[in-house]
């Protein structure tokens, strides 16, 4: 089984009188590039929190976002009547001594620095500490699951390219024969005009340019090479694993891939063999774009 590096999971808990949401989500990357979020509260969580995901995801860019909320009731507003009282009576004092009018109101007198103040309830911090491991799991669960659903939608997409690749080194053999033997014609008409020209012929140096261009037009070794790199490939894709990330080893498949289709291009003088590598290059460019996602 591959696996995507594309994906998202998210878990939610309660504790102590707050809410507490995790959300883990991940895109394409060369390496496991990890980022976690925490509030303050957790802050010092976040290199325990980094070694628990990174002993399950290998590459990727990862984002976890941990958030924690107060749920409503939870607080307590307490009210201070001690410095509330001493806000009343210098109230009274200033009033009679300087002669001054109005009252102090209750709103007024709740805004007075110290009169009141919100007390959250108090949390655990081992037990907070277990949640969110928790959390962080359950969440990292959901992301593997959506990144193996998404695997498996590739590695049928890329086996069906490489299919289409098989069926082009097929016929890559098939045309070969026919463009060596096309090549030995032109070679021996060309003999057959000099030796009507001039009177001349030397079949000694026909079969030595015979033999150079069969081994030039060639493609024997290299259809053989590309056969094996898709086998190669295909055993890869099977041989993936959440303990066997396989990512790097097609990349560099793939470009095994990509050189053998190059020379078989460089050596392609037959139009219709031509087009057929421009075909496969295109696959092979189709099945690399997948690969980039693939952990």
């Amino acid at each position: 089984m591959i696996f995507s590096m594309t994906g998202f999971g998210r878990a939610s808990r309660e504790v102590a009188d707050m809410a507490l949401e995790v959300e883990a989500r991940s895109v394409n990357h060369r390496h496991l590039d990890l980022r976690i979020r925490l509030p303050r509260l957790l802050a010092d969580r976040e290199n325990a929190l980094k070694q628990r995901v990174q002993g399950t995801l290998a590459r990727g860019k990862v984002e976890v976002v941990v958030t924690l909320s107060t749920n409503a009731g939870a607080a307590k507003l307490v009210i201070d009547e001690a410095i509330a009282a001493q806000y009343v009576e210098a109230a009274r004092t200033l009033s009679g001594r300087h002669a001054l009018t109005g009252a102090l109101d209750v709103a007024s007198l709740l805004a007075l620095p110290g009169v009141t103040r919100v007390v959250e309830s108090e949390i655990d911090a081992e037990a907070l500490a277990a949640v969110v491991d928790d959390a962080v799991d359950e969440a990292i669960r959901g992301l593997v699951a959506m990144r193996a659903a998404e695997g498996e939608v590739l590695r049928l997409e890329i086996e069906g390219r490489l299919a289409t690749v098989r069926g082009l080194a097929d016929a890559f053999a098939a045309r070969s024969g026919e463009v060596v033997q096309a090549a030995r014609l032109r070679l021996q008409k060309r003999a057959e005009q000099i030796r009507r020209d001039v009177g001349l012929s030397d079949d000694a140096r026909l079969h030595q340019e015979i033999v150079i261009a069969a081994d030039r037009l060639d493609i024997t070794e290299e259809l053989v090479r590309l056969r094996s790199h898709v086998g190669q490939f295909e055993e890869t894709l099977r041989a993936g694993g959440p303990e066997n990330p396989v990512g790097r080893r097609l990349d560099f498949l793939l470009q095994e891939l990509g050189r053998e289709a190059n020379t078989v291009g460089s050596k392609a003088s037959d139009a219709a063999l031509a087009q057929d590598v421009v075909g496969l290059k295109t696959e092979l460019e189709r099945i690399r774009e997948q690969v980039q996602n693939i952990e």
